[in-house]
């Protein structure tokens, strides 16, 4: 465990080096984007890549979460309890619909196809509440024109105080390298080698007297109050909420950073959601390419030439580089003794 992180904190090291110096080359507003949809790719690679539960709902949890910071920040007028409520109310949520499915012994499909109708849910409900009878202490949901108009992130007693610009930035880019150094010692804890055991074969974990299903749980929750966290940063960033963040597209972009990041990984759906994200937004700017022909014609080439991700499959091929031996010019033979080996 205590190599494991280790390496955690290099990557944790390497990753804020690279996030203090992207402000030089794209503008903070563009990456504060980036940064959350790293984090709400990191949620589902945690329970996907470790858990072993394809999930389509962390687009339910990450509009969830948004709307609740909204709907709260509008009744309060201040940020502080609605960014708590924006994380907890996701996993009080997630918690639940796990139970559900995880202890009714659901199988993978079902627990996809669940998820996913949980999300297209919301969406068809959020779009159905523009009437003036839906309201929420004084917040209107809007329907489909969201909700506008509502306390931004502010300084903790302060609500003058606004975060915004490049301070919005590095707040939101120093929650992702906790969010990644947490996540990563729960996986080098006693409950994360248990769930990526559970991953592998959840009858034999059970046969060794573990409780797979409170487990799963757990891990299901923590990724909703990930995805929550993720989706309380866009409200702010984008001070505006719509049923949008629901949609299917969004489930479906969420699962395509994954599969292009390498799942088995934590730091591989981060660099794939930004990646990919940075490529949709530079390719919304012109109008002769449908940016999701691309997004499509990624995930097949990817699925094809690199099954495994681009960051597993580039992390091998470093890894088979450094490892290769020093000839001096001289060539191994197949039959060489271990002396010889040694010299060369």
């Amino acid at each position: 465990m205590r190599g494991e992180m280790r390496h955690a904190l290099l990557v944790a090291i390497v990753a804020a080096i690279v996030l203090a110096v992207a402000p030089a080359l794209i503008g903070t507003y563009t990456l504060t984007l980036l940064v959350i949809y790293g984090m709400l790719a990191l949620s589902l690679g945690l329970i996907w890549g470790f858990g072993g539960i394809l999930c389509f709902g962390q687009a339910a949890f990450f509009g969830l979460g948004a709307y609740t910071y909204a709907i709260a920040a509008i009744n309060i007028g201040e940020s502080t309890v609605p960014f708590l409520l924006g994380i907890a109310i996701p996993f009080l949520f997630a918690a639940a619909l796990g139970a559900m499915m995880f202890y009714g012994r659901l199988s993978d499909v079902y627990l996809g196809v669940i998820t996913l109708v949980v999300t297209l849910l919301f969406f068809r409900f959020m779009n159905s509440t523009a009437g003036p009878e839906y309201v929420v202490g004084t917040a209107r949901l809007g329907g489909f024109n969201g909700i506008p108009g509502f306390q931004t992130l502010n300084v903790p007693g302060d609500p003058s105080a606004y975060i915004f610009g490049d301070a919005y930035y590095y707040l939101t880019a120093v929650a992702l390298l906790i969010v990644y150094l947490l996540v990563r010692w729960l996986l080098a804890s006693p409950f994360g080698r248990i769930a990526m055991a559970i991953r592998e074969n959840e009858l034999r974990v059970e046969l060794l007297g573990y409780d797979a299903r409170a487990r799963k749980t757990l891990l299901f929750s923590i990724g909703g109050a990930i995805a929550g966290l993720a989706g309380t940063l866009y409200a702010s960033w984008a001070e505006i909420v719509t049923p949008g963040m629901f949609s299917l597209g969004q489930s479906a972009e969420i699962i395509i950073w994954c599969i292009v990041g390498g799942l088995g990984t934590l730091v591989g759906p981060v660099i794939g959601a930004m990646i990919l994200a940075y490529l949709k937004f530079a390719l919304g700017q012109q109008s002769v390419i449908d940016n999701t022909l691309v997004l499509g014609a990624i995930l097949i080439l990817c699925v094809l030439l690199m099954p495994r991700g681009v960051v597993p499959t580039l992390g091998s091929a470093l890894r088979r580089s450094y490892r290769r031996p020093q000839t001096d010019g001289t060539r191994r033979r197949p039959g060489a003794s271990p002396a010889e080996r040694a010299h060369v």
